[in-house]
């Protein structure tokens, strides 16, 4: 046997007990002046671009709920037989986690939901300064005369983000929207982009649009009722506020219980074949999907990324496919002691506080029934720990 080390994972999150994967990223091309490339992924394996033999083309048909059962536990494993739960199991909660802070709630608002609804205005009423995002229309020349790629309108700049060359953003920093000025640079040497354009120094003719600035929106009743009443059932400021301590204070509370399970719960060195397979081919998905876009197989594609095969990448996250697996047996160890179980209609009564709506379709749709009843189980389990500490 061995102790494990078991994560809290976000309350409400769909991939209750999972996280990460391998993405792969493309670029496009930008204009002479800009160094930076940006990034684009696939969906779905649906945008695969070409059929390409590959022995894990079984992914395709993945599906989240295969191994979970009726009850959101996994399908003819007793968890008990692998996790071993102290009969003097000792949970407590610090005052510390049993209190939500005014500014956290306040914080969690402007982060997490009204950053959602924020709008970008265009300001012309002051100057731009670093760290600004303006929008510009340029022409470059060398010694009077135009070049490739040196030209641009309506074109989105961040200030000092670095994407052009070095001195073309400092000489954007102090002039207002409407002003047309020169910025004189001096291409690099080397300058891979453009060889020919190397050490030249080149003017390029400049307009200032604008200034873009992200907005967020005004937090009152109203705004409350009209943006999240239909889906989060809220009225008021102060219902939202409400809402928001809970899942912090779930949060807090759910994180030191966690700590203590680690010290306390023990796994055997040898896991259920089949979890452990399940969170292999979870772990896989995503790069799955990213080979299927690019027409690759699946070890090419990890190929691409520094590994030797897929046997080697599912070997440098054996730690992540294990952690995932322990802590789907520990929630479910505890489910069995404590007679927790989420049937159909603990499911349907629960969705709500853990998604944020009441229409299950959709979810179920994407990951099945039974996944969701695993995702709800790991809370109903939370709860029952916090209550027990509290008691």
């Amino acid at each position: 046997m061995k102790r494990t080390v078991f994560a809290r994972t976000a309350a409400g999150s769909l991939a209750a007990c999972l996280a990460l994967g391998l993405a792969g990223c493309g670029a496009k091309t930008e204009s002479t002046a800009s160094s930076q490339t940006a990034e684009s992924a696939p969906a779905t394996t649906e945008t695969a671009t070409a059929e390409t033999a590959d022995p894990y083309a079984y992914l395709s048909d993945f599906d989240y709920s295969s191994i979970f059962d009726e009850n959101g536990y996994v399908a003819g494993v007793t968890a008990t037989d692998y996790v071993t739960v102290p009969a003097d199991l000792k949970l407590t909660l610090s005052e510390e986690a049993n209190t939500v802070a005014a500014e956290d709630v306040d914080t969690y608002i402007n982060d997490n939901i009204l950053a959602s609804f924020e709008e970008t205005v265009e300001v012309t009423d002051r100057a731009a300064a670093t760290g600004d995002t303006v929008n510009i229309d340029y022409a470059g020349s060398i010694d009077g005369v135009a070049f490739d790629g040196g030209t641009a309108q309506g074109y989105d700049l961040t200030l000092g983000s670095g994407r052009f060359i070095d001195g073309f953003e400092d000489q954007i920093v102090g002039h207002t929207p409407g002003e047309t000025f020169d910025v004189v640079v001096t291409f690099p040497d080397p300058y891979e982009n453009n060889p020919d354009l190397a050490g030249k120094e080149a003017v390029f003719t400049t307009t200032l649009n604008s200034i873009q600035e992200t907005q967020l929106p005004e937090l009152t009743d109203a705004w409350v009722q009209e943006n999240l009443n239909q889906e989060l059932g809220l009225t008021s400021v102060d219902t939202l506020k409400s809402y928001v301590e809970g899942i912090l204070l779930f949060d807090q509370q759910a994180n030191e219980i966690y700590s203590q399970l680690n010290e306390q719960l023990t796994v055997a060195e040898e896991l259920p074949e089949s979890l452990v397979k399940y969170f292999e081919d979870y772990y896989l998905l995503t790069p799955f999907l990213y080979s299927q876009m690019s027409g690759a197989t699946l070890d090419d594609f990890v190929a691409a990324s520094g590994f030797e095969n897929t046997a080697a990448y599912l070997e440098s996250i054996h730690g992540y496919v294990e952690s995932a697996a322990h802590q789907t047996l520990i929630i479910q160890a505890l489910a069995e002691t404590y007679g927790i179980v989420c049937d159909t209609d603990t499911m349907n009564s629960e969705f709500m506080g853990q998604f944020g709506t009441n229409d299950t379709s959709s979810y179920t749709a994407q990951y099945g029934e039974t996944y969701l009843k695993m995702s709800i189980l790991n809370n109903l389990v939370t709860q029952h720990l916090i209550e027990v500490a509290n008691a």
